[in-house]
């Protein structure tokens, strides 16, 4: 019976500078969909890459004094050892200047053209260099780019259009009659209620300020612009060709079945992308997946705020499973995750020394020291081997629901609810106990083939994410793995195997005070790195001055005036921008059992998806007021810079909805 095919890919990463863990994180979230999606039995295709043209990509290699091609091939070249370090098991590492995939952009731009979808003008507006993006005056913030807060130049230039208004339409029914096309749900939302219901603008596909990019061959003062020419990579890569000899790979593998990206490119992804398939009359992806950002805890990571962690040196400290580890366990399905060393090091003790390491380990060590490594069912079965071994065979239909919906974090959850089961089920039986009554030695057998074969089962399913250590485990129970369908049966482990006589330590604790000390080490080495290349956009936040901020001094008030005001923690559970509003937001805010709709004026600060799962401060008992014809029930307390950025005010610690703020 043939393979069910299922084709995986990432955003291709811009060859701008060496990728962070968090540009990483995509890469190996990706590889545990399709290595989860192999041990299922699919036919996998995986295909991942670099962006490599740009005007951007032009001014840094002018900048170090060399060709755009010789810098990109060393960046390209850094980019895809940190994807091989992190042991991402890729079908295929495209680059945009493959010249298969620039002859197919030409072809593709050509036929666009001539079937009346691209035409010639004029584009006179804001430009962002950074994020290779215009803008009108009415989309800027504050005068700057409303994507990364960078600096914006007056540009007008010829260039060729797409008609992407001609195919809006279109769009939005496919998008209503395929609900998870876009996930999660609330990217959905934002493309359809910010970008599609407004209309869409005709779309820029070429340049002639700069010539890093694939020519127009038939107008050769003309490149491709940079999303024409990027996000065709995933037709590419497979073999299509716009002259309808397509290979046998292209016909096999489209329509993807998923493309995994950043949040902050859904709009390309999931409007431009299938607007370009539906002029090219091919089927479009099945599903899109904005994921989230993994943050350091002052913010989104960025070379000129000096906040950037790198896999290769989280690796080195925790080795490579330990950071895949994390990096999927620790980023929620919808919201930001956040990385810190400390909180690595938190992590590494507890879950991975501790639950698993620890689990493996001392079941290795009892089998060596009562049995001599060899691992039998007697058949003494007692309470509360059933049970047990039911939660130990739930695990994998748990884990393929959660891997269904991309909860990929949720599916290593209950993975090392397993493990936790296994060492709970050690402190039921007490192996120890056994071992001092001779009469218990057939009982003392099957507890420990019990651990074995659920550690053997756990070890299966966490393959997908932590490969290595999956290997490392299986070799020390001297066996091989199983099939998908044999992880849902239990006793299956072959009875009268042998053990390793010398367990490995899985993963070894850290002191955290060492293991900061190593931290420091590495900033002269990150300093280097990040003066070796060239600086990253001006940002409002690498602008900033001020250590202190003073501000004109009110009343004040006594203590009775204070306990007026009623201050409590508010969880925000859904959001959504107010329309023909430039800076309002509508939460709505749970506080203890109430929700209470609030108004804010943070639009141009924050996206309804990052609010949404935020725990914030609120001044509940303030008069409700409209603001846009919108009823607002209380108000989210901010902090505000002298240039005008806003934070919202959180709990240190983790509270509970509705604790009071005194």
């Amino acid at each position: 019976m043939e393979k069910q095919k299922y084709y995986i890919s990432t955003a291709i990463a811009y060859t701008s500078g060496k990728p962070h863990i968090g540009n990483t994180y995509e890469i190996i979230l990706a590889d545990s969909i399709a290595r989860f999606k192999r041990m299922q039995g699919y036919d996998v295709y995986f295909q991942t890459g670099t962006d490599e043209h740009g005007q951007k990509i032009e001014q840094r290699a002018k900048d170090q004094g060399v060709s755009p091609k010789e810098f990109v091939d060393d960046v390209s070249g850094e980019i895809q050892r940190i994807w091989d370090l992190m042991n991402t098991s890729y079908d295929k590492f495209i680059r945009t200047t493959d010249h298969d995939h620039e002859v197919q952009v030409q072809k593709i731009f050509k036929k666009l053209y001539d079937q009346g979808d691209i035409y010639k003008g004029f584009y006179e507006g804001q430009y962002c260099t950074e994020c290779e993006s215009f803008y009108t005056q009415s989309q800027l913030v504050d005068g700057r780019c409303p994507e990364c807060g960078g600096e914006v130049t007056p540009t007008k230039e010829e260039a060729y259009f797409f008609k992407m208004s001609k195919y809006a339409p279109r769009l939005i029914d496919y998008i209503n009659e395929h609900p998870r096309f876009i996930q999660p749900v609330s990217r959905k939302n934002e493309m359809i209620n910010n970008f599609l219901k407004p209309g869409l603008q005709d779309l820029c596909v070429s340049r002639t300020s700069f010539t890093w990019g694939i020519p127009v061959d038939f107008d050769p003062k003309h490149v491709v612009y940079v999303w024409l020419d990027a996000l065709t990579n995933y037709i590419t890569g497979i073999g299509y060709d716009c002259d309808g000899s397509s290979s046998e790979k292209f016909k096999k593998y489209w329509p993807a079945d998923l493309h995994l990206i950043g949040k902050d490119i859904v709009r390309f992804h999931t409007i431009y992308w299938p607007i370009f398939l539906m002029a090219l009359d091919l089927p479009l992806p099945k599903q899109i997946f904005g994921h989230p950002w993994l943050l350091q805890n002052d913010g989104k990571m960025s070379k000129s705020r000096g906040n950037v962690i790198y896999a290769d040196d989280l690796a080195d400290l925790f080795g490579v499973d330990a950071v895949r580890y994390f990096v999927l366990h620790e980023m929620p399905f919808e919201n930001d995750g956040v990385i810190t060393w400390e909180l690595m090091v938190e992590r590494m003790n507890s879950e991975l020394a501790n639950t698993l390491g620890n689990l493996v380990n001392r079941t290795i060590s009892m089998s060596n020291k009562y049995f001599d490594g060899i691992v039998n069912d007697t058949g003494a079965v007692e309470e509360p081997d059933d049970e047990f071994k039911s939660v130990i065979i739930s695990i994998r239909a748990k884990v393929e629901a959660k891997m269904d919906e991309l909860r990929v974090a949720d599916a290593i959850t209950e993975i090392f609810n397993l493990f936790k089961r296994c060492n709970k089920y050690i402190d039921e039986t007490m192996p120890w106990a056994l071992a001092k009554v001779p009469e218990k030695k057939d009982r003392l057998s099957t507890v420990l083939y019990n651990l074995v074969e659920g550690i053997c089962i756990g070890a299966n399913l966490l393959e997908p994410y932590m490969p290595e250590t999956t290997e490392r485990i299986l070799s020390q129970l001297n066996v091989g793995k199983k099939d998908y369908d044999e992880l849902s049966v239990f006793g299956l482990y072959p009875s009268g195997t042998k053990v390793t006589d010398k367990p490995q330590i899985l993963f070894k604790r850290l002191d955290v005070k060492e293991t900061m000390e190593k931290v420091e080490a590495l900033k002269p080495k990150l300093k280097e790195l990040k003066e070796s290349q060239s600086p990253e956009k001006d940002t409002k936040d690498s602008q900033k001055k001020e250590s202190v901020i003073d501000i004109e001094p009110k009343d004040e008030i006594t203590i009775d005036d204070f306990d007026k005001i009623q201050f409590q923690i508010g969880e925000i559970i859904s959001c959504e921008a107010v329309k023909k509003s430039k800076k309002l937001l509508c939460s709505q805010v749970r506080v203890g059992s109430q929700i209470k709709q609030i108004v804010s004026g943070i639009k141009t600060q924050y996206t309804p998806e990052e609010m949404v799962g935020k725990k914030v401060m609120v001044l509940v008992n303030l008069k409700p007021a409209k603001l846009a014809g919108i009823l607002s029930e209380g108000m989210l307390l901010c902090a505000e810079d002298a240039d005008g950025t806003l934070s919202l005010l959180t709990s240190e610690k983790e509270m509970p909805s509705g604790a009071e703020i005194s």
